[in-house]
């Protein structure tokens, strides 16, 4: 499955006979070609146990499936775009994040907290994210949308990368992350939680950010 990006707010994936990929739901703009899109409720790649767990972890994102023959230009509300290629690694992803990704994609969730321990759980109190995240992996394409664009930031074993937890989008690679505060608590008094915490990522791989606080 082929994603190419139209403009910053656009991509167009080519869908191919005996192939599917998953969108969000309302996510398609215009199509040419014999393509079908179904409600999906088989909770994606992952089957029925996953789209079970995802729904007890509120991370339930209604997805449609898309089959047939032609190109369909995807968009959601005016969101910025970004592809991310995957080549057998898995990407950490807020569900209300995705646009759309390949179907050869196996999809899971996993609980903040076995990446992270308690402070993992605090990331997602923090960031009204939840205490879970979407899991994506196998070798395909995932559309993911932001505010302002997005930029990608290496991560290393030699030096950790600190991203404010509202600018968060996703992030892979054999990466762990922590939430530290950035202030002293007397210094947070009046402040809001964007600047007084950041979410620390070390290890190896990536993690992209947007270029807003702002959440979708």
């Amino acid at each position: 499955m082929a994603f190419r990006e139209v403009n910053s707010k656009v991509v167009e994936a080519t869908v191919m006979p005996g192939q599917r990929l998953f969108s969000q739901r309302g996510a398609m703009l215009a199509y040419k070609g014999e393509v079908s899109f179904t409600p999906n409720i088989q909770g994606g790649q992952g089957g029925v146990m996953s789209m079970i767990g995802r729904r007890l972890a509120n991370e339930a994102t209604p997805l449609m499936t898309v089959e047939g023959s032609g190109t369909v230009l995807f968009g959601h509300g005016g969101h910025h775009v970004q592809v991310i290629s995957l080549t057998g690694d898995t990407l950490y992803v807020e569900a209300d994040r995705l646009l759309a990704f390949d179907g050869t994609l196996q999809q899971g969730t996993m609980f903040l907290g076995s990446q992270g321990g308690v402070m993992g759980m605090v990331r997602g109190q923090v960031t009204g994210q939840g205490l879970f995240t979407t899991t994506l992996k196998g070798h395909g394409a995932v559309a993911v949308m932001a505010h302002g664009g997005v930029f990608e930031v290496p991560i290393t074993p030699q030096r950790a990368v600190h991203v404010d937890p509202q600018a968060y989008v996703a992030h892979h690679g054999d990466v762990r992350n922590k939430l530290s505060t950035a202030l002293g608590w007397r210094d947070m008094v009046g402040r809001g939680s964007g600047e007084a915490f950041q979410l620390e990522l070390s290890g190896s791989g990536s993690v992209y950010v947007q270029a807003s606080e702002e959440k979708l």
